[in-house]
């Protein structure tokens, strides 16, 4: 290959376990995925997800206040200190036990973790340039139970610690005279959240049975005093390391008054009032909560999906609204408090509620279950993904969101395909349909049954649109549809074995079917639909492809090979043996090795790069691997996810976990909060008490070339995994020469001499400079360079002029360049059509994006230049009318001065 591909981003999740952030401008809300994070911009409607990760599932993130330094903690307390200005790890730290809340101080100067009944205090990192990223510089004892929340005061002179052994803890960050701990009561379950006043150290409660405290204190914060006597006392020690340098100080809380220095009181709170969130005989279980600190707004949300503001001390209602059935996990507000994002950890949802107008600002969810297929549109802009959950979901690839769900689907979702136009969507299901739906009007608009019922596990449909295939698993059968009219036009039988999988010849009407009976049949859809071909296997067969010339077929079968035909022969022209290259992980159940599983493993996907010359294969793995197809070699394997909260991605079991009894791993936890995706009984949503939790399986369900050829997708346990080219990374000169140097392509730009300079850059093949160069041609000799370049650099900077346009600003320039280029060379292009065509579909992908943005921004623009233009001529008319006004007032005036001097004269005259 000449580029790698890497990591670009994830799709079909958003939001997992943990907590949410808001970024410093309040724009965005970054969201723990996995052991990922995900940016998703709410002001551009774009998503990124940063390529970094952690070892395990991520159980709490922090923010700085400046915004550019994330600290990510996964569920067993390893963390990673990550710059979200360059995306990269600084610092890598472990607590040795799990991590129940992490959170900055409004200066940046500290930053306090919460781990079983301790609070640590660590020394911010970023300020200074230092070695170790984590320095300890107290820690706090007190709670009897675990942590549960951390907050503030806006100074950063003391903090609040919650627990579940149902009190909160407030600490002084310095040495106080008159504050040193202080433990507050009054709650009769774990305490969910709490919440200094702005500028004080008035605190707020919240706890699960729906209980709000108000405290008082009756000092300000200005009213700390600095005690430098305290280290002798019981309650600071200090943790001497073994090189003799001081590590830390170690406060120890308990429920005593603490000692009181002469001359100073210590602070004192009394509870000011008592609020219930629940009416009287109803308990509805308080699982999240937050506070804005400016607008005195309390945002608390139930295991029911609802949640209520408040508004504080005077406990307000402003609204109570419910956006889920499920239980809301976390809840965070943005800095001007206009914005609430909502978890809910259950169904995976992400949510950003604005409460003023009432609306969503943000809501997207993935797939609740398994992931199992996908399919990229012709012009590469749009994926398609059936999963467990029976929803089919259309997603944008440039922002990497879900425009639209289908919900029809009764069961799991098998197989998806969009037909050649792009607007239509076809899937197959198990409930015994293939349905058709419209993404101009989001509809389905064609539903497609068997005689009897079926459960249908593979689907095709032709080039032209016209015809829907699709594969059953219990009666061996294919069934065969007329998209325009949905009705059945022929059953194929043959095969003696479930279908596991369809193609049709992107060239012939020919469709081609691998089934469990070790067979490949190709079935002419223009002569009877008879089998034109049986092709022999060894194995079972699971997967087939053709290549996007169609001149070749591929196989993936049970025993782990892929063999290549030619469809028109039926010869085999060769054969990758790929059991070893899946290097399988041992499951937590599992009684024999990984290597001893990984012989009856096998490929289940494969798909071709859109130039034909590699295929990609992945199956039950966490490795998707791609080979050179001419030299039956694996180029590279791609390690799709390093999460150790999966199941199957470590070679060797941990031996800590295996008893006399068996494997630790084998009992069933319960619900809880534990790991793992939660399943219940068929048709029980509440109040399942045989509930249990699953630890998911890593595997790739399916796989898919973009058409472009520069990016490629996974549906994954993890989510929709897309990888992309990186061209800025790989030096990939192309006729190199001694004389070929930077310095000597800016010599003949200065020249003026475009068509060499241009050819020099290309042989170089750099793109800064590359991009240089051409943008530095004046725009009236665009028609004369083209005309002057040789035919093997015409596809070179067509494709260079198709990637660079997607994210340049220069659009009339490259358009002018693409549309010199097609008028020219456009028959010899059209000559070598195969190896231009994702070139092509790359420019059709960059020109569509430029058109949606521009025409919404061109469309705003009429619309307000004609509300414009209509309030000039309203006001114009008013304008009209009061000078009208104004000229029929001064006739009545003079009429009426006209009279009265007429009157006058009749006077005087008598």
């Amino acid at each position: 290959m000449k580029f790698a591909y890497k990591f670009s981003n994830l799709l079909g999740a958003f939001y997992r376990h943990g907590n949410l952030c808001f970024s410093k401008d309040g724009n965005s809300v970054i969201s723990p995925v996995g052991n990922r994070i995900s940016v998703f911009d709410l002001k551009n409607n774009k998503s990124e997800t940063l390529p970094v990760s952690t070892t395990k599932n991520i159980s709490c993130l922090g923010i700085n206040p400046d915004g550019n330094l994330a600290i990510l903690i996964d569920e067993d307390g390893a963390a990673v200190l990550v710059s979200l200005v360059t995306r990269a790890v600084l610092h890598h730290h472990h607590f040795h036990s799990p991590v129940h809340s992490v959170s900055f101080s409004p200066d940046g100067k500290k930053f306090v973790i919460t781990k079983e009944n301790v609070a640590l205090m660590y020394h911010a990192p970023g300020r200074n340039r230092e070695f170790n990223g984590f320095a300890l510089d107290k820690s706090y004892y007190g709670p009897f139970d675990e942590t549960t929340c951390i907050d503030w005061t806006d100074d950063s002179k003391c903090f609040a610690v919650g627990s579940k052994d149902m009190t909160t803890w407030i600490f002084g960050a310095e040495r106080w005279a008159n504050l040193i701990y202080y433990s507050l009561g009054g709650h009769k379950d774990i305490i969910v959240g709490c919440f200094f006043e702005k500028d004080s150290l008035d605190m707020y409660t919240v706890s699960q049975e729906g209980t709000l405290c108000v405290w008082e204190s009756d000092t300000e914060l200005e009213g700390l005093r600095k005690g430098e006597g305290n280290n002798d006392d019981d309650d600071v020690e200090e943790i001497i390391g073994e090189d003799g340098e001081t590590r830390g100080d170690v406060i120890k809380g308990s429920t005593d008054t603490p000692k009181q220095v002469e001359g100073i009181k210590n602070v004192r709170y009394s509870q000011r009032s008592k609020h219930y969130f629940n009416k009287a005989g109803d308990f509805n279980k308080l699982t999240a909560a937050a506070f804005h600190k400016k607008t005195r707004i309390l945002v608390t949300g139930f295991a029911s999906g609802a949640f209520h503001l408040h508004e504080l001390p005077e406990f307000d209602l402003i609204h109570s609204l419910s956006i889920s059935d499920q239980r809301i996990s976390t809840i965070a507000m943005n800095p001007t408090g206009d914005w609430i994002g909502f978890g809910c950890s259950g169904l995976g949802q992400l949510l950003v509620w604005e409460w003023q107008s009432e609306s969503y600002v943000f809501k997207q969810q993935g797939h609740f279950n398994n992931m199992n297929s996908l399919a990229y549109s012709p012009d590469g802009q749009y994926l398609v993904t059936g999963g467990d959950d029976g929803k089919v979901k259309v997603w944008n690839t440039n922002n990497g969101l879900c425009f639209v769900t289908f919900t029809e689907h009764s069961s799991s979702v098998t197989n998806v395909a969009f037909t050649s136009s792009g607007f239509v969507v076809v899937s197959a299901s198990l409930d015994g349909t293939v349905r058709a739906f419209d993404l101009h009007r989001y509809r389905n608009f064609r539903t497609m049954t068997s005689p009897r019922p079926a459960q249908f596990s593979s689907l095709a449909v032709d080039s032209s649109g016209e015809l829907v295939c699709a594969g059953s698993q219990d009666s061996f059968e294919i069934f065969l549809w007329s998209m325009q009219t949905g009705r059945l036009l022929e059953v194929l039988s043959g095969h003696e074995g479930p279908v596991s999988n369809l193609c049709f010849s992107p060239v012939q009407s020919v469709l081609a079917s691998v089934s469990w009976d070790k067979t490949v049949r190709l079935w002419d859809m223009l002569d009877s639909w008879e089998t034109k071909e049986t092709l022999r296997l060894t194995s079972d067969g699971l997967a087939v492809t053709y290549r996007p010339d169609g001149q070749e077929l591929a196989v993936a079968s049970l025993d782990g090979e892929i063999t290549f035909w030619n469809p028109q022969t039926g010869g085999q022209a060769g054969s990758i043996a790929g059991r070893h290259d899946l290097q399988m992980g041992r499951k937590e159940t599992e009684k024999i090795t990984a290597k001893q599983s990984a012989k009856g493993k096998s490929f289940t996907s494969l798909c071709y790069s859109a130039d034909g010359e590699s295929i990609l294969a992945g199956g039950q793995s966490k490795f998707v691997c791609i080979y050179n197809i001419k030299e039956h070699v694996l180029m590279k394997k791609f390690e799709i996810s390093c999460n150790l909260s999966l199941d199957a991605m470590e070679e060797f079991l941990d031996r800590r976990k295996m008893t006399e009894f068996g494997s630790l791993s084998l009992v069933d936890e319960g619900t809880g909060d534990g790991d793992g995706v939660e399943l219940s009984l068929p048709g029980v949503k509440r109040g399942d008490m045989s509930s249990r939790r699953f630890k998911p399986e890593i595997r790739v369900g399916s796989l898919c070339f973009s058409p472009t050829g520069r990016s490629w997708a996974t549906a994954s346990t993890e989510g929709l995994l897309i990888y992309s080219l990186d061209a800025s990374l790989v030096f990939d000169p192309y006729d190199l020469d001694m004389d070929v140097t930077p310095a000597s392509i800016r010599q003949q730009v200065k020249k003026k001499e475009w068509a060499s300079a241009i050819l020099l850059s290309f042989r170089l093949n750099e793109m800064a400079l590359k991009r240089e160069v051409l943008e530095a041609v004046p725009y009236d000799q665009i028609t004369v360079v083209c005309s002057s370049l040789p035919d093997v650099y015409v596809d070179k900077l067509l494709n260079f002029v198709a990637s660079t346009l997607e994210k340049s600003n220069h659009l009339q320039f490259y358009l002018s360049w693409a549309q010199c280029l097609l008028t020219l060379h456009g028959q010899k292009l059209k000559n070598r059509s195969g190896a231009v065509l994702p070139t092509v579909q790359q420019l059709l992908k960059s020109i569509q994006r430029h058109s949606d943005d521009l025409s919404k921004l061109c469309d705003w623009n009429i619309y307000n230049i004609r509300y414009a233009a209509a309030l000039s001529k309203q006001r114009g008319m008013k304008r009209t009318a009061a000078e009208s006004l104004s000229d029929e007032e001064e006739e009545e005036e003079e009429v009426a001065m006209d009279s009265g001097a007429c009157f006058c004269k009749v006077i005087k005259k008598r």
